[in-house]
């Protein structure tokens, strides 16, 4: 496993700068979003030569694109809007090869039609799941073309909101190119006094299907804090990871830009430990 961070993490400027940045903060990855270059997340062309350039930097000074954002509201309850969505998501996964990135990430969404990370009453509907379902299997037919993978987490607010849900979509759908992101603090929550028992469960369900894990960390109240610095018990996720094979990248994020260096060095320090 290898340390990873959100390249939005840094304020927007040259490609040279945020790779010099990421790098000096003594992360070895990162997962990509497209506004890094002053794209749009979902974007309505694809700079070809633009990415390879970046794909090219990064790869010099040492660095691997893990992953690439494509999320949007995959269950939003206007199908007009997911239809508008998914047509830019396209280009993502177009973009994905061009960048290096063999994951391109995904929201499963909510029938909350302003903010896509938040829960509705409506998200354990037949329908929205159906919703979700169709959008995944015209998001697979992408990444059959582009030879990328998927990959989902289990995000509270969402329609697929724990590890039993994920698993399920896993099971009902059974494409190799569809992955699970994994993200102890989304798992546990509120319940961190319970969060051994949350982490193991998961991994017993998930463990096979992980292509990517996330470092989020967060205080007693929910508040994401830098890495190392909250309740989350990174230490026992991480050996959890290892003993279910995982070997990539694991990504810090959530925290201020302030914090991106201590967190760098909180989670080398994780991994050395596990190792």
């Amino acid at each position: 496993m290898y340390p990873a961070v959100f390249a939005r993490t840094y304020p927007l400027g040259t490609a040279a700068e945020l790779i010099s940045a990421i790098r000096q903060d003594g992360y070895e990855g990162m997962q990509f979003n497209l506004s890094c270059l002053g794209l749009a997340s979902l974007p309505d062309t694809v700079p070809a030569g633009e990415l390879t350039a970046f794909a090219e930097a990064a790869l010099q000074q040492g660095l691997v694109i893990a992953g690439l954002s494509g999320t949007y509201n995959m269950a939003h309850p206007d199908a007009t809007a997911r239809r508008a969505a998914r047509a830019r998501f396209a280009n993502v996964v177009a973009a994905a090869p061009l960048l290096g990135a063999p994951i391109v990430t995904l929201c499963t969404g909510s029938r909350n039609a302003d903010d896509m990370w938040t829960a509705h009453p409506d998200n354990m509907s037949s329908s929205a799941w159906a919703d979700l379902r169709a959008e995944l299997d015209a998001a697979l037919d992408l990444a059959e073309k582009h030879d990328v993978q998927l990959g989902i987490e289990p995000e509270p607010g969402n329609i697929v909101a724990d590890a039993d849900l994920a698993r399920r979509i896993i099971d009902e759908i059974a494409n190799p190119r569809l992955g699970i992101i994994l993200d102890a603090a989304n798992l546990v929550g509120t319940r961190l006094a319970d969060q051994a028992r949350v982490m193991e469960e998961a991994v017993d369900l998930l463990g096979e299907h992980i292509i990517l894990a996330h470092a989020k960390d967060i205080d007693r109240a929910g508040k994401v804090v830098a890495t190392g610095a909250g309740d989350v018990d990174l230490h026992r996720f991480l050996r959890l990871l290892r003993s279910c094979g995982y070997d990539q990248a694991v990504v810090a994020h959530g925290f201020e830009y302030k914090d991106a260096a201590s967190s760098g060095a909180a989670l080398r320090t994780l991994l050395r430990d596990v190792s």
